[in-house]
């Protein structure tokens, strides 16, 4: 099984861009808008000539990260379960990308 395309600046084999290059920076998110994978949000807004859009709670079910390291697609809702460490082959993810998630998946409200 093939690898999907990754866009991004200066990209590495394990999807490390311009913007986020740590050894932890290995995973690509699909980005809503356009389906198309890219290694960040900034690489997105540098290439693409649409606004990028988030995934609704509805889509969480659906591929939508790459894991750098061995190719592997991840539902939103595995990727937020994973522990910041692949499922397939345990590579580890950067946690602080937990921090920017509102900018690829929209916000899961709690019913009361």
């Amino acid at each position: 099984m093939s690898r999907p395309p990754v866009h991004g600046l200066d990209l590495d084999p394990q999807t490390r861009c311009a913007h986020w290059h740590s050894p932890l920076d290995i995973i690509a998110l699909k980005m809503r808008c356009c389906g198309a994978y890219y290694a960040c949000r900034d690489c997105h807004d540098a290439l693409a000539d649409h606004p990028a859009q988030v995934v609704p709670v509805e889509a969480w079910d659906e591929a939508a990260v790459l894991c750098g390291a061995c190719g592997r697609e991840l539902s939103v809702r595995e990727y937020l379960a994973c522990e910041s460490a692949c499922p397939s082959c345990r590579a580890p993810f950067n946690p602080g990308c937990r921090k920017h998630r509102h900018l690829y998946f929209a916000v899961e409200v709690d019913e009361a």
